[in-house]
């Protein structure tokens, strides 16, 4: 069954609005990802620190975070795929030569 588009806006800071077509089963994360990134560009604006910059710089800053997480967790992913390898490899091993004497006797 094909997942039906829809053409939906987002609202990203103070910039204008945004159309999107997305698949029906996206859009609840397009929605989070919206929400996210205004709460904290928002958050972020609002910050004695942060009050000197301008709308665009403080959006290049929460883009930056965002862009630093998703690649912070890329990294735990793909170190996590490696260990899931070599534990397969183990178990296989395992098995292969729980089976193997096995076989060699009956052979």
């Amino acid at each position: 069954m094909s997942d039906k588009e829809y053409n939906i806006s987002i609202r990203i800071a103070d910039l204008p609005r945004i159309q999107l077509w997305v698949p029906q089963s996206q859009e609840a994360l397009v929605r989070r990802a919206e929400d996210n990134i205004n709460g904290l560009w928002r958050k972020w604006k609002e910050r004695e620190e942060f009050r000197d910059k301008s709308s665009a710089e403080v959006l290049a800053m929460v883009t930056f975070r965002f862009a630093q997480l998703y690649y912070s967790n890329l990294g735990a992913n793909e170190g996590l795929d490696r260990v899931l390898d070599e534990m397969e490899q183990s178990f296989d091993r395992l098995l292969l030569d729980d089976i193997a004497p096995a076989n060699e006797a009956k052979g």
